[in-house]
């Protein structure tokens, strides 16, 4: 059930004094970090992270090229060909299906394609084995029989959740290698054994070659940058927050002067990001041990976070409709100037807080203030009920009371899902082991 919010009528000195405290409570966390920055992305910034994409993605490139010339010398040295032969190409294969951009989407493709490759080999040969043994039309009878068999419950296993998502590629090698050993083992005279291990020796060169240069030669990580892709949409949606205060702030005539600034196609991103979180976590877990990330490090509380902030965006992109919709809702605010500082303090406090948590997960320390931060925006939703209680309601029309009301019920959900964050940022900061600030001692 939804909660109830019990609005009390109090006077206007109580309401000044009640800003004055949020204004200086508001100042003192603030501090030195209070926002003038614009919330506008910067084109240098869009530049340099275009840059560095751009630089990661020839890196990349030349890897893939210089794995498969390592890999061609299989081909184009002659003692080497005279070890495997034709089967060359399964090496080059291996290095062209599993080489992904992504140091733990290339382990997992690795680890999956090896596993599908040794357990539908294995099954492959015993199957051929029978059949040749059986002979006849139940030589055929049992190698359609056990193809049936295993490619209906493999498909089926592709279809459960927590298989698809890590081993669907897997189930896919297995099908695939079953198949073809069983199916080429059908044909008398066929060495089974000796046609799956030349097989998976070629296969086993592809991986290792793939896994070497994706390790060794300028890794790129998918746990570095889920981290830094929802450590940058903390500062992105305060940005945002602070863009929607600066809209209020501003007169009718500035407004009508200036176009609007706020962008808010960061939010929809942001709501855009589930697929690929999910995609990077689970690239991340296949990561060895490296840099800060350890290992059974809590990828989960990172989606949980996402998720969060997923709900924030769709939250502030609520706040912009009710401010196109109605008439001028800061215009009637502006009628009581005390409500409209009153809102501002706490818009500023909710973006430090973003800010302030954004930067805690940046440099992978524990927020010293969290407790802090969480007991005042418990008080925050309660004081924004006051920009209602000490309105003076006969000035306003039932659609300006309307339009107030709906701005003020927002916020108090932002606030709310800027409180979860604190905590779930707090409990990854402790499952993580993060580090407290060292305070250096005066001489």
């Amino acid at each position: 059930m939804e909660s109830s919010h019990v609005i009390s009528i109090t006077n206007e000195e109580d309401s000044n004094n009640n800003i004055a405290q949020m204004k200086k409570e508001t100042n003192t966390h603030i501090g030195k970090n209070k926002i003038n920055c614009s919330f506008v992305p910067r084109d240098n910034n869009k530049r340099k992270i275009k840059s560095e994409h751009d630089i990661k993605k020839m890196i990349h490139s030349i890897k893939v090229g210089l794995s498969l010339v390592l890999v061609s010398l299989l081909y184009i040295i002659n003692p080497l060909f005279d070890q495997v032969g034709e089967n060359a190409m399964w090496a080059i294969m291996t290095v062209v299906v599993i080489f992904e951009f992504n140091a733990g989407a290339t382990l997992g493709k690795g680890f999956n394609r090896g596993i599908g490759t040794i357990v539908g080999g294995g099954l492959g040969c015993l199957a051929a084995i029978l059949a040749q043994n059986i002979g006849g039309v139940g030589n055929s009878i049992f190698i359609s029989t056990s193809v049936y068999i295993f490619g209906s419950f493999a498909t089926y296993f592709r279809l459960v959740p927590k298989i698809k998502n890590r081993y669907d590629y897997g189930v896919v090698v297995f099908m695939l290698t079953f198949n073809l050993v069983v199916v080429s083992g059908a044909r008398p005279g066929v060495k089974v054994w000796e046609l799956a291990r030349e097989r998976l020796l070629t296969i086993l060169m592809g991986f290792i070659v793939a896994i070497c240069v994706n390790l060794f030669v300028y890794p790129l990580w998918a746990s570095d940058e889920l981290h830094d892709s929802i450590v940058s949409r903390f500062h992105h949606l305060a940005n945002t927050i602070q863009g929607c205060l600066e809209e209020c702030s501003k007169s009718v005539k500035e407004k009508e002067n200036q176009p609007d600034a706020t962008n808010f196609t960061v939010c929809k991103s942001v709501l855009n990001s589930k697929s690929k979180d999910e995609s990077l976590a689970n690239f991340a877990k296949w990561e060895p041990w490296h840099g800060k990330f350890g290992f059974s490090y809590p990828w989960e509380k990172y989606l949980k976070i996402g998720e969060i902030l997923r709900e924030l965006a769709s939250l502030i992109l609520a706040l912009e409709r009710c401010l196109l919709a109605s008439k001028n809702p800061t215009a009637t605010l502006k009628r009581s100037k005390a409500q409209l500082e009153q809102c501002e303090a706490i818009g500023s406090r909710v973006v430090w807080t973003l800010r302030e948590v954004g930067d805690s997960l940046k440099k992978m320390r524990k927020c010293e203030e969290r407790e802090n931060i969480i007991a005042k925006l418990k008080t925050t939703r309660e004081e924004l009920s006051l920009v209602i209680s000490t309105s003076n309601i006969s000035e306003f029309e039932n659609g300006e009371m309307l339009a107030i009301a709906s701005l003020v019920f927002l916020l108090m959900e932002v606030v709310e899902k800027v409180g979860e964050l604190v905590i779930e940022a707090g409990e990854l900061q402790d499952k993580a082991g993060f580090r407290t600030r060292v305070t250096p001692v005066s001489s």
